[in-house]
């Protein structure tokens, strides 16, 4: 062998010749089942090919892997291992120049039938597949980081890599160290995806979706988990969006399978986007619990993982396939109503509630893991997705989106108010709260306190109650922003509005006087300036007014509920703001309460089996939070005490055509009847000007309060009045509208300018001679 190297090294222009002969000898050995010289000769070309790396090996290599295709096609198992080890040597070594002619069909096909031996033998049948495994790993090797040999990519190739690669890994079952196919063929697994370039991962992919199908492995889905989770920390960071569009696209072809496949696939997204959005070094823990929590070391988000559409496409098709699932559950309730067969449509039911689970997981944690403003877009991305309430629609369709955008919502921060809460996500969400569903209602309040709270003071109020010493929770507090001080005058009504509904809607319980507490301390914490205090106060007031009141007969739990919570706000506030007569008149109330009426605190309303009196006596002030002594309190500096005296009146504003249906004729008329109603007419215009009259218009106290109100009575005049009384209405200020225009225009109008005062009459008719335009003179305001 050391002579037949030396002379192999010394003229290698002969290895072609040395090569040929060898070929032939092994070749007719193998016939005859010589097998030791079969094994000489073999071991005589690895040396040979290891020996030599010039220019003119090329045939020689021809030769040599022909050899070992007539091993890997004999049924001998000890002839493949030991073509299979000669083509392994092969591939480790790293040749000058590419091969524009090879080709390695062959040996990925024999190979992959390797790896899928069904030898009677059980260690026969391990080393086979250990080789086929390792045969396919010298292909990879040899071909992925040779450009000519971008063919391997192909999906001829690819449907049969794979496949062999995930058939072995799903056998756990074999000899330990690097003779376990299951080891092995994972190891072989990882190589491949880590060398995937972008334009291979959807052949790379592909096959593992398909495997995963044809074998039923999406339930039970601990196999498939463990695929995606090798697939996404071998793969390059910057391809994980990738994956995650192409488990999407699988989860589309799969809408009318069982119900546990397609919580399978859902579950498989959610493991994917987690590691996108944690990094390498994190795990999902719980698969089988209702929440998923993540542990990671690794925060940063890769790079080019969020791209906006495919953000917006994994919330479109996960919303998609929530909305089917729900459909389907319904019809199998209907259809189970009508059937005599209860069992087995429980069944089908429970099991769509694992699907809606398993989405609303997977939109939390994609959703949390957003920057903030992508996080907004997808909020209202959402929110739009609502159904227009009025028509028909599945309440439940409602739920599960409210559980969305609250798992979207957790855990957001954000600087300003007008960037959490823009108008196309507030106006929807506020719309939801109208609705007669106490668990709505709930969701409304959590994904409001999700926004509102940025300092995480939320854990501290947690529950309605009467809390002796503020100070004491550290609540965690800013100076408000001059934005946030302009959201609350354009949108504070708003939220004001949602509360006082909110309150005294009748299927209310303990949660929900909570929420609205938590809702009234958080807006106190991160959005009241001097201004909105008094608002907030207001608001209180009218709550309780309300309840004494009693105008819409509600029941006596919530009565009493609606004084309970602002008994547990007051004091709250006054606390906060550091105002000791105000705290003083609260806590004279709150023990007068205790000891007269306990019924009126939230320890004791709240409380199982809490008795509950028969009527509220309206005459005995000293029970209630009066008026006129808070406003003395806060006569000092810094607030505009005599604003308590306006009562807090709901602003009405568009969410009432949700529920009222009103027509887009009477939105106009409204529209038409407030800008007429803002034309001056004369007696306002003759009126005269003294000391009384300035004072009253700087004075704005109460403007806002008296603008409401007129535009309340507009709309009660327009839906309540004829049609044929409206239109009147309506013709004669249009009438008066054109004649001031007419009179406007008269004023306006002027002859042209004449040049130097020439004027001729004619006719006893004044003519104006005509000057060209370049010389008129035009008032400056006329000149562009």
């Amino acid at each position: 062998m050391e002579k037949l190297t030396f002379y192999a090294v010394s003229a290698p222009e002969k290895l072609d010749r040395i090569g040929a002969y060898l070929a032939e000898r092994l070749s007719r050995d193998v016939v005859r089942h010589r097998y030791g010289y079969v094994v000489i000769a073999m071991e005589a070309l690895d040396q040979l090919l290891m020996a030599c790396h010039s220019q003119s090996i090329k045939p020689f290599v021809e030769s040599f892997l022909h050899m070992v295709a007539k091993l890997l096609e004999s049924r001998e198992p000890d002839l493949q291992v030991l073509g299979t080890n000669s083509f392994v040597k092969f591939a480790n070594i790293e040749e000058d120049t590419p091969s524009y002619h090879r080709r390695y069909d062959f040996f990925v096909s024999q190979f992959s039938a390797m790896c899928h031996s069904t030898h009677e033998d059980p260690e026969t049948r391990t080393r086979i597949r250990v080789a086929g495994i390792k045969g396919l790993q010298g292909v990879v090797r040899k071909t992925v980081n040779d450009e000519l040999q971008a063919i391997i990519w192909e999906p001829q190739h690819m449907d049969k890599l794979i496949p062999s690669m995930l058939f072995n890994m799903q056998d756990r079952t074999g000899q330990d160290g690097e003779e376990n196919p299951a080891a092995l063929a994972e190891s072989c697994f990882r190589e491949l995806l880590g060398r995937a370039a972008y334009g291979n991962m959807n052949n790379a992919v592909r096959p593992v979706l398909v495997h995963l199908d044809n074998h039923h492995l999406w339930d039970p889905n601990e196999f498939a988990v463990s695929c995606f989770r090798i697939i996404m920390y071998s793969i390059q960071a910057q391809h994980s969006h990738h994956v995650i569009q192409q488990v999407l696209n699988h989860l589309d072809t799969h809408n009318k399978t069982t119900p546990r496949v397609r919580a399978g696939i859902v579950q498989v997204l959610l493991e994917t986007v987690a590691i996108a959005a944690k990094g390498s070094v994190g795990e999902l823990k719980g698969p089988e619990s209702d929440v998923f929590t993540f542990e990671s070391e690794n925060t940063t988000t890769p790079p080019n993982l969020w791209l906006g559409p495919t953000v917006l496409e994994v919330f479109n098709t996960l919303l998609k396939h929530l909305r089917m699932s729900v459909d389907f559950e319904l019809g199998e309730s209907s259809r189970r109503n009508s059937s005599t067969s209860v069992s087995s449509g429980r069944g089908k039911e429970s099991e769509e509630r694992i699907v809606q689970n398993a989405i609303i997981q997977t939109i939390g944690f994609f959703g949390g893991n957003l920057p903030d403003y992508q996080r907004a877009e997808v909020m209202m991305f959402i929110m739009g997705k609502v159904p227009v309430y009025g028509t028909p629609c599945h309440t439940l369709d409602t739920v599960k989106i409210g559980f969305n955008v609250n798992s979207v919502t957790s855990g957001f921060k954000s600087k300003s108010m007008a960037a959490a809460l823009p108008p196309p996500f507030l106006d929807p969400l506020f719309s939801i709260s109208l609705m007669e569903d106490s668990e709505l209602r709930q969701l409304v309040l959590e994904i409001l306190h999700n926004i509102i709270d940025r300092h995480d003071n939320r854990a501290k109020l947690r529950g309605i109650r009467i809390i002796p010493n503020v100070a004491a929770l550290k609540i965690k507090r800013e100076k408000i922003s001059k934005q946030d001080v302009a959201f609350m005058k354009k949108h504070g009504q708003q939220l004001y509005r949602h509360i006082y509904l909110g309150c005294k809607e009748e299927d209310n319980v303990h949660k929900n006087f909570e929420l609205l507490f938590t809702t009234l301390a958080i807006l106190t914490i991160e959005l009241a300036n001097e201004e909105v205090v008094i608002d907030l106060i207001r608001l209180a007031i009218a709550l309780q007014d309300m309840a004494l009141a009693n105008e819409e007969n509600m029941p006596m739990f919530i009565r009493c509920g609606i004084m309970a919570l602002v008994a547990a706000y007051l004091n709250f506030l006054s606390q906060m703001i550091a105002n000791p007569p105000f705290c003083q008149h609260v806590s004279k109330v709150i023990e007068l309460r205790n000891m007269d009426a306990p019924y009126l605190l939230p320890e004791h309303i709240f409380r199982d089996k809490c008795p509950l009196p028969e009527s509220l006596d309206k005459e005995d002030r000293l029970l209630y939070f009066q008026t006129s002594d808070m406003a003395e309190c806060l006569a000092g500096p810094g607030y505009n005490a005599e604003r308590l005296s306006i009562p807090y009146v709901p602003q009405v504003t568009d969410e009432d055509r949700l529920t009222r249906r009103k027509s887009f004729v009477d939105t106009i008329s409204l529209q038409v009847d407030i800008m007429s109603n803002s034309l001056p007419d004369k007696s306002q215009l003759a009126e005269e000007i003294t000391f009384e009259t300035l004072k009253k218009a700087i004075d704005t106290t109460g403007l806002e309060e008296q603008e409401r109100e007129k535009r309340r009575q507009v709309m009660e005049k327009f839906q309540k009045a004829p049609f044929e009384e409206i239109a009147a209405h309506c013709e004669s200020k249009a009438n008066m509208l054109h004649n001031r225009l007419a009179q406007i225009f008269e004023l306006t109008i002027r002859p042209p300018p004449s040049p130097s005062g020439v004027v001729s009459i004619s006719a006893g008719h004044t003519q104006h001679q005509s000057v060209p335009v370049y010389e008129m003179k035009f008032p400056d305001l006329c000149v562009y």
